[in-house]
C-alpha cells in the first residue's frame, strides 16, 4: 500500500524502488544477468516477475509525466493507436466539453459528437492509459493536467495538426522515398502521399481556405507558449541595440506577429517590423497587435522563394528553413540578396542538432523524432551548426556565419549572419 504521507511522486518512487528489488531477486535465483541493451541480452523476464514489471512500467510512466509538462508528455506518447484516441479528442474538442474541476458522462460526449458512446469510451479509456483524462467513477470523465491543456483552442489546434496532418504523413514517408529516391521537393513527400495530392503542405494549406491556415498558424504559435521556444530567448540573447536607432526588421514567414510583437516590445530602436508570409495567414492579423505597437508592425503577402522586395536592416527567419530541403534553402537565402545592404544581418534562429550523446537521451529523441518530421512533411531536416555553415557558403560565399548562440534552455540557437559583399 502507498504511503499517504508520501507525496505521489514519492511514492512511485519508492514502488520502483522496492519493485526492482523484486526482480533482481527472482533474477538472481534463476541465475539470469540483470536487463540490458546489449543486443545479445535476453529479450524479456521470467513470467513470475510479471506483476513487479507492470508495477514498476506503470510508476515509471506516471512519474515521468508528473515530472514533464503536458505537451511533451502527449508527443512521447504518439504511437498509430494513440493517435486514434487523440485525434478523436482533437477533432471534436472534447477537452472543451469536460468542465474544469467537474465531469461529463460519456452518454453525455457522445451526444455531443455524435459518435457511439461505446466507441467513444473505448477510445477515451485508452486516451487514459497516457494519462489524457481520467475516470473518477463508472460512466464518467473528468480531466487530468494534460486534458485540461488541451481545452486551450490554441493547444486543440496543436494536437489536430499533429493528428490530422502530420499522422499521415509520418506513414506515407518511406513509401514517399522509395517513389521519388533523393528529392528535394516538397509536394513528393510522405504527406503528399498521405493526403492523396501533388500539392505540397503549403499548397494545400494555401488552398484550404483560412480555417486551416490559421489552424496551422495556431498550432506553431503554440510552441511560443512552451518554456523552450520562448520569444524571450530571441528578444534577451540577441543584442539588438547594438543595431542602432531606427533599425527596420522584415520577419520572413513569421506567421501572425507573436514573436515580431515581442522583439517590438522589447527594443525600442527597432523602428519597424514588417511580418511576412502567406496571405491567408496574414490576413487579419494586425487586429491582433496591442495599440502602442500598430505603427512599429505591419503585415505583407509575400512567396518566401520569390525576390525579396523590401530593404531592411535585418532579415530575421526563425524556425522557417528547417521546414525546406537544402535546394529550397538556398533559393530562400538567395532571394534575399537583390535588397541587401553591405552589413546587413541574417538572423536565423533554429534548432542546431547536436552530435550523438552530447545532450541528455530524452532530449535527443525529441530531436530526432523532429527531424523525421521535417523529413515526412516537408522533405526537408533539422542541422548541425556545421550544415548551416555549409547551407549559407552554397548559398553565397558573401553570406558569412558571424556568431551562433545557444542559450541555455532554449531549443532554438540564434546564428547571425552578415552580409559582407561591399556596394
Amino acid at each position: 500500500m502507498p504511503n499517504p504521507s508520501l507525496t505521489r511522486i514519492a511514492q512511485l518512487a519508492a514502488t520502483i524502488t522496492a519493485e526492482v528489488a523484486r526482480i533482481d531477486g527472482i533474477l538472481a535465483a534463476h541465475g539470469l544477468p540483470s536487463p540490458s541493451l546489449d543486443e545479445d541480452a535476453p529479450p524479456a523476464l521470467p513470467d513470475e516477475a510479471a506483476d513487479a514489471q507492470d508495477a514498476v512500467l506503470d510508476a515509471a510512466a506516471e512519474l515521468n509525466d508528473l515530472l514533464r509538462e503536458p505537451l511533451s508528455a502527449i508527443y512521447e506518447h504518439g504511437g498509430h493507436n494513440n493517435n486514434v484516441c487523440l485525434q478523436t479528442i482533437a477533432r471534436f474538442h472534447i477537452s472543451a466539453m469536460v468542465p474544469a474541476g467537474g465531469r461529463v458522462s460519456y452518454a453525455d460526449l457522445a451526444a455531443r459528437t455524435a459518435l457511439p458512446e461505446q466507441v467513444l469510451r473505448r477510445l477515451l479509456r485508452h486516451a487514459m492509459t497516457m494519462h489524457v483524462f481520467r475516470e473518477p467513477e463508472p460512466g464518467m470523465v473528468a480531466h487530468t493536467r494534460a486534458s485540461k491543456a488541451l481545452a486551450d483552442p490554441a493547444m486543440n489546434a496543436w494536437l489536430r495538426i499533429g493528428t490530422e496532418e502530420m499522422w499521415p504523413a509520418a506513414v506515407r514517408m518511406l513509401d514517399a522515398l522509395q517513389k521519388w529516391p533523393g528529392s528535394s521537393e516538397p509536394n513528393e513527400t510522405g504527406f503528399s502521399l498521405g493526403h492523396n495530392t501533388s500539392e505540397s503542405i503549403y499548397g494545400v494549406i494555401g488552398g484550404g481556405g483560412p480555417e486551416l491556415a490559421v489552424r496551422f498558424a495556431t498550432a506553431m504559435a503554440v510552441y511560443a507558449s512552451r518554456p523552450e521556444y520562448s520569444p524571450a530567448f530571441i528578444v534577451d540573447h540577441y543584442d539588438w541595440a547594438a543595431l542602432g536607432p531606427d533599425t527596420r526588421v522584415v520577419d520572413v514567414g513569421g506567421a501572425q506577429g507573436h514573436v515580431a510583437m515581442a522583439l517590438a516590445h522589447g527594443h525600442a530602436n527597432l523602428a519597424s517590423v514588417l511580418v511576412q508570409d502567406m496571405a491567408v495567414v496574414v490576413a487579419g492579423a494586425d487586429a491582433g497587435v496591442p495599440a502602442a505597437l500598430k505603427s512599429r508592425i505591419a503585415f505583407m503577402p509575400h512567396d518566401l522563394l520569390a525576390p525579396q522586395t523590401v530593404v531592411a536592416d535585418v532579415y530575421y527567419f526563425r524556425w522557417i528553413l528547417h521546414n525546406w530541403s537544402d535546394k529550397h534553402c538556398v533559393l530562400i537565402l538567395r532571394a534575399q540578396i537583390p535588397v541587401l545592404k553591405p552589413g546587413a544581418r541574417i538572423i536565423i534562429q533554429e534548432t542546431c542538432m547536436p552530435e550523438p550523446g552530447a545532450v541528455p537521451r530524452w532530449k535527443e529523441k525529441a530531436l530526432r523524432m523532429n527531424d523525421i518530421n521535417m523529413g515526412a512533411v516537408f522533405n526537408a531536416r533539422e542541422r548541425t551548426v556545421g550544415e548551416w555553415r555549409d547551407l549559407l557558403a552554397e548559398a553565397d560565399p558573401r553570406f558569412v556565419l558571424k556568431a551562433v548562440t545557444e542559450p541555455k534552455g532554449s531549443a532554438l540557437g540564434i546564428l547571425e549572419v552578415v552580409w559582407s559583399a561591399t556596394d
